[in-house]
């Protein structure tokens, strides 16, 4: 059993990793705004309510932990959410070195991906563009900012292109590294309880360390 971190734990990615973390038996502090959206009652369960922009306060919740996981999303309909991304993402990379927590899993993008050599999904220009500032924030704080972070353990975990919000969980994916990863069809997908699948076998298992790694079926 692992003392956890979850930030952004009301979205539909950050509630499939800590109902998966609940059933496995980790012990959540489950981090949100609003505690009223979190309707899963658990004894290995605490709820905080706290705001993500307030560095000392995500410290102080942080200390202690043997990991920190952010699904952090400043909001789709959010009109800043590119600067919001590259802001509140290192605020929250800086809360956890703060208090000293060496473990950080970061739901992150599969903007960076490649899909073919030197081509990233970005480049390819098949992103809407109503998501592209969101995308471009996430891909722009992994490049810049983490791939130059050396003084803790932390993953940046793509997911497929697509999340399938079917409510499937199959345990049964594939792992790679930094190439999207499609099928036969040459889809990209992962459901969203399989990601988080993934996402727990991780912390358990701690199999990367300062790098990215994807998923896929």
């Amino acid at each position: 059993m692992k003392k956890v971190i979850l930030i952004g734990s009301t979205g539909h990615i950050g509630s499939a990793i800590l109902n998966e973390l609940i059933n496995r038996g980790h012990q959540v502090t489950a981090v949100t705004r609003n505690a009223n959206k979190i309707v899963l009652k658990a004894d290995n369960l605490s709820i905080v309510e706290a705001d993500i922009e307030n560095e000392s306060s995500i410290i102080e919740i942080s200390k202690g932990a043997d990991a920190v996981i952010s699904a952090y999303n400043p909001g789709w309909a959010n009109p800043n959410i590119y600067k919001d991304t590259l802001k509140n993402y290192s605020a929250i990379l800086n809360a956890v070195k703060a208090a000293g927590v060496n473990r950080f899993l970061i739901v992150g993008g599969a903007g960076t991906l490649f899909v073919s050599p030197g081509i990233t999904i970005i480049d390819s220009g098949i992103i809407p563009t109503e998501i592209l500032p969101a995308v471009k924030g996430l891909a722009e704080f992994f490049l810049n900012t983490l791939k130059n972070e050396k003084e803790i353990d932390w993953i940046f975990f793509s997911p497929a292109g697509t999340f399938l919000d079917n409510g499937k969980r199959t345990g049964i994916f594939r792992l790679g590294k930094d190439d999207l990863i499609v099928d036969a069809d040459g889809n990209s997908t992962i459901s969203i309880e399989d990601y988080a699948v993934a996402m727990v076998d991780e912390l358990e298992n701690e199999q990367h360390h300062q790098e990215r790694f994807t998923i896929g079926y």
